[in-house]
């Protein structure tokens, strides 16, 4: 009597090795999304690219114009400031060196009088009068040195026109003109007072008087003479 083989149930399946399993292992399993995460980086990286050859905006490119202009003018208004600190700079420096040089020009101006007084003065001196008052004349010649070296230690001179020198509009001052016979119009034919000035700015101008251009003679007068007996008969 033959033995029976026994028959395969539906249960029992072949086995199925790990090679050929369709899931694989755990890192072919990663591997499609490691690919797909590289692929979206990649279409995010080239997105604005992408857009900006579409004619879209650029995000990053539009914020460096703004940065760009911002530092534009940011350097523009540091330019201007530190020009304004250079121009206030030397108007101080300006300012301190007038107000050094120029400071006691109104007292100056206020001692000036006496100077003239203590010239006039001393002008009219003659030889009887030194003879009798020789120590009061002397203390009087040495007070006008005593302010006239006053004068020089604040940068203060005498301007002395002489007689015949030409008038100068910017140093003197015409008190009167007058025609004087041998004198060229517009020269100085008398000084009245000397003039001062202050670390070369005209503190007082001098005054003087100028040689005016003589009158001419009325047409048809010139060299007329009389007849002899027209006078004879006067």
């Amino acid at each position: 009597m033959s033995r029976m083989k026994p028959k395969k149930t539906d249960k029992e399946q072949p086995a199925v090795s790990p090679e050929a399993d369709p899931a694989g292992s755990p890192a072919e399993a990663a591997a499609p999304d490691a690919a797909a995460a590289a692929a979206a980086d990649a279409a995010a990286a080239a997105g604005p690219a992408t857009a900006a050859q579409d004619g879209g905006p650029d995000p990053r490119e539009s914020e460096i114009m703004t940065l760009t202009a911002e530092r534009d003018e940011l350097r523009e208004r540091l330019l201007r400031a530190l020009a304004e600190a250079e121009n206030t700079r030397k108007r101080a420096e300006r300012d301190r060196r007038d107000a050094e040089a120029f400071g006691g020009a109104r007292l100056a101006r206020d001692l000036l009088p006496v100077h003239d007084n203590l010239a006039r003065a001393l002008a009219m001196v003659e030889d009887q009068h030194r003879a009798a008052f020789g120590a009061f004349i002397e203390g009087i010649e040495l007070t006008q040195r005593e302010l006239l070296s006053a004068f020089a230690k604040h940068r203060i001179e005498a301007i002395r026109p002489a007689i015949g020198d030409r008038f100068d509009p910017n140093l003197h001052q015409a008190m009167f003109e007058a025609p004087v016979q041998g004198a060229e119009p517009g020269t100085i034919i008398q000084v009245i007072a000397e003039g001062f000035t202050i670390a070369g700015r005209l503190l007082r101008a001098a005054q003087v008087g100028v040689a005016a251009k003589a009158p001419a003679e009325p047409a048809g007068t010139a060299g007329r003479s009389e007849p002899d007996g027209a006078a004879e008969g006067r």
